[in-house]
């Protein structure tokens, strides 16, 4: 039985959430050295719980700083390619626990206004607490945020599609399209044709013939919630902009598989 039938055996069960709990008590044990190290070296860094960590990315500390990061600068130098970054309102759609929102301020030079929203509650109160030239709002699952129509230039979601259902990814696609501005960029990551290593033989006819791939069975929006994005289902998606760049990166030996990147801009 290969990877992808046993993690279907075990969300059909109900046993994947019990096993990526696991997963979390052996990640803590892995990191606990170099995560006292980093505690050590670096006490003035404040940083979130363990789990609030490890729910959104990893459970190390460096990785989650300083790659936290080396994400921020590289989502800068995506988005500068079409718009320039002053006097903009920029939004962290999906922020966890502020792995990259935090770094913006500073490497933007504080010229624009931030905003980062999630639906872990948890989450927004650590941020809130923690990350000043920030403004946090708690948000649900359903596709609904207080903000003003055409209110945003640029709105970012890292890995948030990849953990919504089918009829999620067009609510919340709307709800997004509804608060950027005319002329404004969305930039979005799927898990795109490198993530059909992962795939059931089923789930990769399906993948082919353009249908979104959803694994299920948890809550959803939860980590262990899983899509995969044809190009054509994400073409379909976004029929109502412009789409300026579909990025598809090649896999690195050591390296976690790399998302496909999704600009869009918002029809004037």
């Amino acid at each position: 039985m290969n990877k992808s039938a046993i993690s279907n055996f075990l969300r059909y069960f109900g046993f994947i959430f019990y096993l990526d709990q696991l997963r979390y008590y052996l990640e803590k044990v892995k990191n606990l050295e170099s995560n006292r190290d980093f505690t050590k070296n670096h006490p003035n860094i404040v940083l979130p719980d363990d789990y609030l960590m490890y729910e959104s990315f990893q459970l190390n500390y460096r990785k989650y700083y300083f790659e936290g990061m080396e994400s921020a600068k590289w989502l800068i130098q995506l988005l500068e390619a079409h718009v320039d970054l002053k006097n903009k309102k920029i939004l962290d759609w999906g922020c966890g626990p502020g792995r990259i929102i935090r770094h913006l301020p500073e490497l933007t030079h504080r010229q624009c206004e931030y905003y980062a929203t999630d639906y872990n509650k948890n989450s927004i109160e650590w941020c809130s607490q923690n990350l000043p030239y920030i403004s946090f709002n708690c948000n649900t699952i359903h596709a609904n945020l207080p903000y003003l129509d055409d209110s945003m230039d640029i709105i970012y979601g890292i890995s948030i599609i990849t953990h919504l259902s089918e009829k999620s990814h067009y609510s919340w696609y709307r709800e997004l399209f509804r608060i950027l501005k005319p002329g404004g960029i969305l930039l979005l990551t799927t898990q795109g044709d490198n993530f059909c290593v992962k795939l059931s033989d089923l789930e990769t006819a399906n993948f082919r013939e353009g249908k979104l791939v959803i694994r299920g069975k948890v809550k959803e929006g939860h980590r262990t919630y899983s899509a995969f994005h044809p190009p054509e289902f994400m073409k379909t998606l976004l029929s109502n902009g412009i789409i300026l760049e579909h990025k598809v990166y090649k896999p690195e030996l050591g390296k976690s598989l790399p998302q496909d990147v999704w600009i869009i801009k918002k029809p004037c």
